[in-house]
């Protein structure tokens, strides 16, 4: 079970974009811009970067008039024929953007009955993803996608999940002791990185942010070649901050 968390910055957008969303939606002839600051309350400070991602993402067309309409990509995760398809293209195509911003392999993962599932991945030879070589379901106490994903759990499906699989130790910097464990979980804040600084591979660090909609749980992250750590910080704050696209494609 989720646990109830406050909103992250990315939520917050999420919430801003849907609420923009609907109104266009509604306006088949467009809608202009004093109309969406109106009617969604939002600041022009707030929502000329919000439409600057809904535009950039797809989800929003802009008329030669400067009125706002339905973007192609809304229109295809909004049709029940074929979503699943259009969902994990529109997923692919975000990743990729975020891979090249950042320099880093990038991953989206889902935690759906009990197990953690890596549902997308965008990497590249300047961005090399990491080797998975034990299964991450299997490893969630080491890598910062399990982390992030059982963070975001409550108590009893953090220990229900610690005890269906073993914590192995991967390196010598892997937490193997679950009370210290669940201890990091409880106090990990949604608006922290999640990072894994070796502990579940030999030369690759990792960071994870949380992009739960509803009440499906889901992390966002990124690798790195330990060589690369010390951009590790700042590439999981730009992770953090341009978490808000692929949290919109997993709500709409």
């Amino acid at each position: 079970m989720a646990l109830q968390q406050e909103p992250t910055t990315a939520h917050r957008s999420v919430q801003h974009a849907l609420r923009v969303l609907e109104l266009v939606a509604r306006r088949s002839g467009g809608v202009g811009e004093d109309d969406l600051a109106r009617h969604t309350a939002l600041p022009p400070a707030r929502l000329a970067p919000l439409l600057r991602m809904l535009l950039r993402e797809g989800y929003v067309e802009q008329l030669s008039d400067g009125a706002y309409v339905t973007g192609a990509s809304l229109a295809r995760l909004g049709s029940a024929h074929d979503r699943d398809r259009a969902l994990r293209e529109k997923l692919q195509h975000t990743l990729g953007g975020l891979r090249d911003s950042i320099g880093a392999a990038v991953y989206v993962s889902r935690y759906v009955d009990g197990e953690i599932r890596v549902v997308g991945c965008a990497d590249g030879p300047g961005a090399p993803k990491v080797n998975e070589w034990v299964d991450f379901r299997v490893a969630g106490h080491a890598c910062a996608v399990g982390k992030s994903l059982l963070a975001q759990l409550d108590v009893a499906a953090r220990r229900d999940h610690l005890a269906r699989h073993k914590m192995a130790r991967l390196t010598s910097r892997t937490i193997t002791n679950e009370r210290v464990l669940l201890t990091k979980l409880a106090a990990q804040a949604p608006t922290v990185p999640v990072l894994d600084l070796q502990e579940y591979a030999v030369g690759t660090v990792c960071a994870a942010v949380p992009v739960t909609a509803g009440s499906a749980v889901g992390a966002l992250a990124l690798s790195l070649p330990v060589r690369h750590a010390h951009r590790l910080r700042e590439a999981a704050e730009r992770l953090n901050r341009r978490a808000a696209p692929v949290l919109l494609s997993l709500a709409i």
